[in-house]
């Protein structure tokens, strides 16, 4: 088995529920060890609705290519389409075991995993200590470098609320 970090997120629809859905879905290919909370954020790169971002710790016996062809299948199966911007759910392979890989369509380190604090923030509460292969420093050392600013706990009471940011 090997670990890995995936990190999801959804912007469509019942956003934590389609997390929720996913993490279960994860199961078929593997173990879900761990999942860190939910952080609203902002969109990066795009106009569009707020998304839900977490972190899952995943064990699996899948090789990476296989996971990577699972995960996108498990967007095909939730509505994944191919607008790159609004999205049900998208999943994405952060760290595999200690693989340092740059192939067509795959790359692993993920590779703007120290510029995202979306993906930084769940992942530092999961895994502080953890070294990102190939890069050699603790996760909690590449947080602190990124800006959190529109990356907040998600208060699912706040959001029914209408009361906006935590």
């Amino acid at each position: 088995m090997v670990e890995a970090y995936l990190g999801l997120g959804s912007n469509l629809g019942d956003r934590a529920k389609n997390i929720a859905r996913a993490l279960e879905l994860l199961g078929e290919g593997g173990r879900v060890v761990a999942v860190s909370s939910l952080y609203e954020t902002d969109p990066v790169g795009f106009k569009g609705p707020r998304f839900l971002n977490a972190v899952c710790h995943y064990e699996t016996g899948l090789a990476s290519d296989g996971l990577l062809s699972f995960i996108k299948g498990i967007e095909v199966r939730m509505g994944r389409k191919g607008n790159p911007g609004s999205r049900p759910i998208d999943i994405d392979i952060l760290i595999y075991g200690d693989l340092v890989m740059k192939g067509e369509g795959l790359i692993i380190p993920h590779p703007r995993l120290v510029e995202r604090a979306f993906v930084l923030v769940p992942l530092a509460e999961l895994a502080p200590d953890l070294t990102v292969p190939g890069m050699g420093e603790k996760v909690s050392r590449l947080l602190e470098r990124v800006s959190r600013e529109g990356v907040r706990p998600w208060a699912p009471e706040m959001a029914m609320k209408g009361k906006g940011d935590v």
